[in-house]
């Protein structure tokens, strides 16, 4: 019976993916939005529960604003390594010790991963990885937000650092990238998209002033990107302002 099981569940995800194939698929979940970019973030609020203790926010996605977005961040059977890096800047003298990465994520089918990678850079610049500071893997933590974008289920996924990493004063980008690839336990791996939602207004920040501004890159060989800024890939400059994403860590005081 397991192998009858398996089998009909290996046939259902080949056809799901054979019907993929022929769609072009778009590294943007809404790429012909529209609106513009309000001139102020957001009052400060409350950061999402995962976020602890939370040492950034950049704020929620607003699925009603005319430049919300999501950006392919997926590592599946259907899109092999499709990242995307957001920043975050440690101001002049000041020191931040990383616990943890937070992405706000928008699925479109059955969302199950158990785990995340994880990548932390300087000196990220069009077409350059810059410097890697941590990579590495680990289980991942998830909660549903609430919030429901062109169809797409936004849930908070959380990975914990194997080490933590202390960062002095600079800009630094940061990804983390669900990851399913066990078909044969999950047929939606063959078919799943995930995007990594952005912020228009930065409601519910945590010095979300600490993020840059329009500094969102994608590395993907699936799409043929590397180290891509997203304001030349997305149709409305809005949609590549600010990433929803936190950090989870302490300030620290210099030595």
């Amino acid at each position: 019976m397991k192998k009858i099981l398996l089998a009909v569940t290996m046939v259902v995800a080949l056809t799901l993916t054979a019907a993929a194939a022929g769609k072009k698929l778009s590294p943007a979940a809404n790429p012909n939005g529209y609106g513009t970019v309000p001139k102020q973030l957001a009052p400060p609020g409350i950061p999402p529960a995962l976020c602890h203790p939370c040492l950034f926010y950049g704020g929620d996605l607003d699925p009603n604003a005319g430049t919300a977005e999501g950006f392919s961040d997926e590592n599946t059977l259907l899109i092999n390594g499709s990242s995307t890096y957001a920043s975050f800047n440690v101001p002049a003298g000041g020191q931040a010790k990383i616990t943890g990465i937070l992405f706000n994520i928008q699925a479109d089918a059955n969302f199950d991963p158990n785990t995340a990678t994880y990548d932390i850079r300087s000196g990220v610049s069009s077409g350059n990885g810059g410097t890697e500071i941590a990579t590495g893997s680990g289980t991942i933590s998830v909660a549903t937000t609430g919030r429901v974008f062109i169809g797409l289920t936004e849930f908070t996924v959380l990975v914990n650092l194997s080490t933590p990493v202390s960062l002095t004063a600079g800009e630094y980008w940061f990804n983390m990238t669900p990851t399913c690839t066990d078909g044969a336990v999950d047929g939606s791996c063959y078919v799943g998209r995930m995007f990594f939602s952005n912020t228009t207004s930065g409601t519910n920040n945590v010095d979300g002033h600490a993020q840059s501004g329009n500094a969102l890159f994608l590395n993907s060989t699936y799409f043929g990107f590397t180290y891509e800024p997203w304001c030349s890939l997305v149709a409305v400059q809005g949609q590549c302002h600010l990433a929803s994403f936190g950090l989870t860590g302490y300030r620290q005081k210099p030595h």
